[in-house]
């Protein structure tokens, strides 16, 4: 279908967009694939029936009409990419409603709770908050990534061991549900509608406005950076073994959060304590860290968030490109032995790689986040204390052996540990044989009981999103089927 060629699709989006430019293309438009689709993993194909960019939450309404009226399910995308994955929406065929243009903001100084577009990037937020009223809250340090994704997956960054998840920030929205209703949502209003939007978003509606809780920005935050090269990843296995027996520590201080992170060359260690120097040596940590090639500094809120990022586009490019991607998550009894950490770095070093550029991710989380019960809200892993992500990326193009390098990552880790492990839904993992389960465990039947109440023809639909429970076991297996298609929502780390 194209804008040359008249459907009943098309003329319901056309007549919404009323001759607006730039608010609808189709797949005949040449700057459709280039800049509409934009795909961030080229690895993966994907073509939508069409495009939107809907100006108002009036337009979401009727482009979600559309949709429901010619039988087409519906993405959104939130203005940016995914942290972890694909970032465009569903699969062939479907509609994306992409929120661009959804960059409003403002800040109740009274309570200093932020109203924030659902289009807007994280870059934005951070720059909004610090201009109204020097604010903060917790997100990832991508800054090309989308709030609305991000909000509602989890969102997942270095303060949130001290401040929760993105989505625990979340205290109210605006969103248009499966009939093209424009609702609030909240712990009052629609409360079980709320409860999977924060952590299951993408398959429940599409959310025009967030508002959100802040915080004072903190004031001098300590960053701390070790580095090391080596000939193998094996003489690495006793500085990952201190670290992660420093991340497991129940009573770790909750303002500090650091990653792990192994790459073709060597090893890097960040970290960030949001506090002074003096209260950092307080804690002890300095003392449990990995030694060696180590740099210290103290700076303020903006400019550690900007070295954040620059940090993330060291192994998570803004730049699209081919690339593979698996993750677990890791309970306090599922960490890593130390012969299990051995085989893991033999076998990196004894594996064909195919590329140069991959990287091994390990995140601490808990504190903050694990106050939260588990059944609160969709997001599940409130009793997760570290992640895991690789990423395997194609120089021109993704081979087999990489993917292959990557899934042996995963296979290798989850060999040493006796129980299943699941992983943070942020972290999309096209390749998992149940990933509704793994992304939402206990909640997954809670969820898919309000996906039946608020959007039972699943018209919110991605291969790996919550399926109504009331579907049958002919609908079940064909969802089913449809599910196994590459995953291609936008979200965020």
């Amino acid at each position: 279908m194209g804008s040359g060629q008249s459907t009943p699709l098309s003329d319901c989006l056309n007549a919404v967009c009323d001759g607006r430019s730039s608010c609808v293309a189709y797949p005949d438009n040449p700057l459709y694939q280039i800049s509409w689709v934009n795909r961030y993993n080229l690895d993966i194909p994907v073509t939508p029936v069409a495009v939107t960019r809907p100006e108002t939450t009036d337009d979401v309404s009727g482009f979600v009409k559309c949709a429901v009226s010619n039988n087409v399910k519906v993405q959104a995308k939130s203005g940016g990419h995914s942290y972890a994955n694909f970032g465009v929406g569903g699969t062939d065929g479907e509609l994306v409603i992409d929120l661009q243009n959804f960059q409003q903001f403002s800040m109740d100084t009274t309570t200093w709770q932020a109203t924030i577009g659902g289009g807007m990037r994280l870059s934005d937020v951070t720059d909004k908050l610090h201009n109204n009223g020097k604010r903060a809250m917790a997100h990832g340090t991508c800054p090309g990534v989308g709030i609305g994704g991000h909000a509602t997956i989890g969102g997942l960054g270095p303060s949130s061991r001290m401040w929760g998840s993105c989505l625990d920030h979340v205290l109210e929205v605006e969103v248009v549900t499966a009939d093209g209703t424009i609702q609030r949502a909240s712990e009052i209003e629609n409360s079980d509608l709320f409860f999977a939007l924060k952590g299951a978003g993408a398959g429940f509606g599409v959310i025009t406005e967030f508002v959100m809780k802040t915080h004072p920005e903190p004031g001098d935050v300590v960053q701390y950076s070790y580095s090391s090269t080596f000939g193998k990843h094996a003489d690495m296995v006793d500085v990952f073994d201190q670290w992660q027996t420093l991340v497991s520590d129940p009573e770790l201080d909750r303002r500090f959060g650091t990653e792990f992170v192994m790459h073709e060359l060597g090893v890097v260690i960040t970290a960030t304590f949001y506090g002074t120097e003096e209260e950092f040596d307080a804690t002890g940590i300095p003392d449990k860290i990995p030694t060696g090639k180590v740099s210290v500094v103290v700076d303020d809120w903006l400019a550690v968030i900007a070295q954040q990022a620059e940090d993330a586009a060291l192994y998570i490019s803004e730049i699209r490109s081919a690339f593979t991607a698996r993750s677990l998550a890791f309970k306090s009894d599922e960490l890593l032995s130390k012969d299990s950490i051995t085989d893991l770095m033999n076998y990196v070093d004894d594996t064909e790689r195919g590329t140069l550029l991959w990287f091994l991710i390990f995140d601490a989380t808990g504190g903050a986040i694990s106050d939260i019960a588990q059944n609160a809200t969709a997001y599940s892993h409130r009793d997760k204390i570290m992640f895991c992500q690789g990423y395997g990326v194609g120089v021109p193009t993704l081979t087999q052996t990489t993917k292959d390098f990557i899934n042996g990552i995963i296979s290798t880790i989850q060999g040493t540990v006796p129980q299943t492990l699941t992983t943070y839904p942020g972290y999309v993992d096209p390749v998992l044989t149940n990933a509704q389960g793994s992304y939402w465990g206990p909640n997954l039947d809670t969820l898919g009981e309000i996906k039946s109440k608020w959007d039972p023809s699943d018209l919110f639909h991605n291969p790996q999103s919550v399926a109504p429970s009331t579907l049958d076991a002919g609908q079940t297996s064909h969802a089913h089927r449809r599910r196994t298609l590459p995953l291609m929502w936008n979200h965020g780390h």
